[in-house]
């Protein structure tokens, strides 16, 4: 299996390294991940917030205090908060998403992890879940987190990229296999 990239660069792999050596100094890494977690899918949800953090035109006090009330509300503290407030500060959060999911690898590689970006048709339960890290592990021999999205597109089955490999197991695709082997014999 070809290595996965754990290298982080640019602006946001120094914020996330940064941001990941405090956490772990102070032991608080998994806290961190979950609170910055929550502001992803916060950010994901409302496009309200989406543009406050990717627009320029919000002058940064005005970002700060928009970003104080959404943190307080969302129950994130901390060294997350106070991570957060710097971004908003030194006029980088825009590229907050750059740096949680720099973050992401820094944590996984801490924890001798590696991370398997999941497409299904419909959401896996935890027991398909738990059979899918078990399978991955035994393929890398490492502990998987999955990123898992929901796509209907791909009517059934699932797509998993693990590094530089991809499987792709969706109906979808073996439907569009069939469809073109029916051309080619007619």
């Amino acid at each position: 299996m070809a290595a996965e990239d754990t290298s982080v660069s640019g602006v946001s792999g120094r914020y996330a390294t940064a941001l990941f050596e405090l956490a772990r100094d102070q032991k608080v890494v998994d806290e961190v991940k979950a609170d910055l977690d929550k502001f992803e899918a916060l950010l994901n949800e409302s496009a309200d917030l989406k543009r406050l953090v990717r627009s320029p035109v919000f002058a940064a006090d005005t970002q700060s205090k928009a970003l104080t009330a959404v943190l307080d509300k969302a129950g994130i503290a901390g060294i997350s908060a106070n991570f957060l407030k710097v971004l908003t500060a030194n006029r980088r959060l825009f590229a907050v998403a750059d740096v949680i999911r720099a973050y992401r690898v820094l944590v996984a590689k801490f924890k001798g992890e590696t991370t398997a970006d999941v497409t299904v048709a419909e959401a896996l339960s935890d027991k398909n879940l738990d059979a899918l890290k078990v399978a991955l592990k035994s393929v890398t021999g490492k502990d998987v987190a999955l990123n898992v999205k929901v796509d209907p597109a791909i009517i059934g089955g699932l797509v998993v990229k693990l590094g530089s490999r991809m499987v792709d197991g969706s109906l979808r695709t073996k439907l569009n296999s069939i469809k073109h082997a029916m051309k080619e014999a007619g």
